[in-house]
């Protein structure tokens, strides 16, 4: 906002008409802001907004309750629901997320769905589930990010951190390729702002191991 400025000019002495010519903008609305100056409220809004679009330029896949865990480390305090009004009104959307307007759907799958709700397998390392989870500590959140094989119901690989970012899956699954070395393993996931599908099938895709599954 430059409208101060020519304020604090004009203290010192410097006519408004002056500032207003040299700094290019109108006496009009340097006097129509005068009459009703940009509240405390609207700065700090404004902060919040540039301080959430920091956020997720940094990991895409944040929605609004993510962001609003991150805003403390920029030194922004604020409540989900205020968060979630300013990421609506300035269109901060997880990429996963199902909805981005009243009459917008979520896009296809990002693979087919190989398991079709059959959560079941007759051999180790046939079928994989993956999920995150929220474990709220005497510091702060950590989340968790645990790969589990459906024969033996055991959790084959894990990765922790204090944020939600899609590196953890992937971190994940690499630790579950390392100590079981599958083959024609399908990784089902359920699609949400925690999981990033595509960096998942980056990682099998890396280690050659097959196949990916995330439902819509």
């Amino acid at each position: 906002m430059i409208y101060p400025l020519a304020t604090d000019l004009a203290a010192d002495g410097v006519p408004v008409a002056v500032t207003c010519r040299v700094l290019e903008f109108s006496k009009q609305g340097y006097y129509r802001w005068r009459t009703s100056p940009v509240m405390e409220r609207d700065w700090a809004d404004a902060h919040l907004v540039n301080a959430a679009l920091d956020i997720h330029v940094d990991d895409p896949a944040f929605g609004y309750r993510f962001i609003a865990d991150e805003l403390p480390e920029k030194g922004i305090t604020a409540g989900e629901n205020k968060v979630q009004r300013l990421c609506r009104d300035h269109g901060i959307w997880s990429v996963f997320s199902k909805k981005r307007g009243l009459n917008r759907k979520p896009g296809p799958p990002v693979h087919d769905d190989l398991v079709e709700r059959d959560f079941t397998a007759a051999v180790p390392n046939e079928l994989w589930l993956t999920d995150i989870t929220e474990h709220p500590t005497g510091e702060r959140k950590r989340y968790l990010c645990a790969v589990k094989d459906v024969y033996s119901g055991k959790i084959v690989g894990c990765s922790m951190d204090s944020r939600v970012k899609s590196s953890r899956a992937v971190a994940a699954l690499e630790n579950a390729v390392r100590s079981r070395r599958p083959a024609a393993t399908v990784v089902h996931s359920d699609r949400g702002t925690q999981d990033d599908p595509s960096s998942g099938c980056l990682s099998l895709n890396a280690f050659a191991m097959g196949r990916s599954c995330f439902e819509s």
